[in-house]
């Protein structure tokens, strides 16, 4: 996950883009809340309602997404990785359960007519509000490169979305100002079905995760071609590569002259696992040595 970034770094790293989405969050809710009270905009609660659950979030990813980085132990000997993908599966979670609450009461406005004063302190909430996330996006994705956490990928991408449902709150505010006040709840269901379709994305790609979902097939052709590369290889059967967290752990058979001398069939095996684990994305591997012309062959991964 943190590629060749030391783990105490990546540790620093992470709770550092953990805190600047709990604060931005902290940040947008205030302006945005206080802002909509005042003046009965629905639109405006709706996305600083909407940033209540990202608070929650980020308080989440903060508190339980920095022990993927923990070491393997006794009651954890494959590491903790699956951790991070758990923790975003939540917040994709949080996010859709609002969303549908946001939806909800969108419809509520559109029912009873919409009750919203115009002031220029709603725009002025609004553009700061914008201004924040944008920070605090640039920011999540800029330490993210180094770490390719999905669960601060998760966090970037509910930062830009802040961004396009402040955007259709400016939407309805405007229509405020040039007397129609519809736009104002239609504004913050717009907001809602955006919200809900992120969640229900960030959950999905991070399910695969979880369920050790095997990867596609350009990445099993990648691992084979790289066992084969080794000149000491002869052929390749079953082959197993499924997701533990966000890494990949592979398992093969590779084929070999089944005539060498142990101590040599040992050192090519962890040249192979070597190799295996250079590949990006790939955490673990476990390499079987057979004999071969010995009609082993239970399932070619060569085609």
């Amino acid at each position: 996950m943190a590629g060749d970034v030391p783990a105490d770094g990546s540790r620093t790293a992470f709770a550092r883009a953990s805190w600047a989405n709990v604060l931005g969050n902290v940040v947008k809710i205030v302006a945005e809340g206080s802002a909509g009270l005042a003046f009965g905009s629905v639109a405006l609660l709706a996305d600083a309602a909407h940033s209540v659950a990202d608070l929650v979030a980020s308080v989440v990813v903060l508190v339980w997404g920095r022990s993927s980085f923990d070491e393997p132990d006794t009651t954890h000997p494959h590491g903790h990785d699956r951790i991070e993908p758990l923790t975003a599966l939540f917040v994709g979670s949080v996010v859709a359960l609002l969303g549908l609450n946001l939806l909800y009461r969108s419809l509520e406005g559109l029912v009873a007519g919409p009750d919203i004063e115009f002031s220029v302190l709603l725009l002025a909430a609004l553009g700061f509000s914008i201004a924040d996330m944008y920070l605090v996006y640039r920011y999540t994705v800029r330490i993210n490169d180094r770490l390719q956490s999905t669960a601060l990928t998760a966090l970037a991408k509910d930062c830009l979305n802040d961004i396009y449902t402040s955007v259709a709150a400016i939407v309805g505010v405007l229509g405020v100002l040039v007397n129609y006040p519809i736009l104002d709840p239609i504004a913050g269901g717009l907001v809602s079905l955006l919200v809900v379709y992120q969640g229900v994305e960030i959950g999905r790609e991070n399910v695969d995760y979880l369920i050790g979902a095997a990867p596609g097939p350009e990445k099993r052709g990648e691992i084979t071609a790289a066992l084969r590369r080794h000149p000491a290889v002869e052929g390749v059967h079953d082959l197993t590569v499924f997701y533990d967290g966000t890494v990949l752990e592979v398992e093969v058979h590779a084929e070999v002259d089944g005539d060498m001398p142990f101590r040599e069939a040992h050192d090519i095996e962890s040249e192979l696992v070597d190799r295996l684990r250079g590949l990006e994305d790939v955490g673990d591997a476990h390499v079987h040595l057979d004999p071969s012309g010995i009609g082993e062959w239970k399932e070619s991964a060569d085609g």
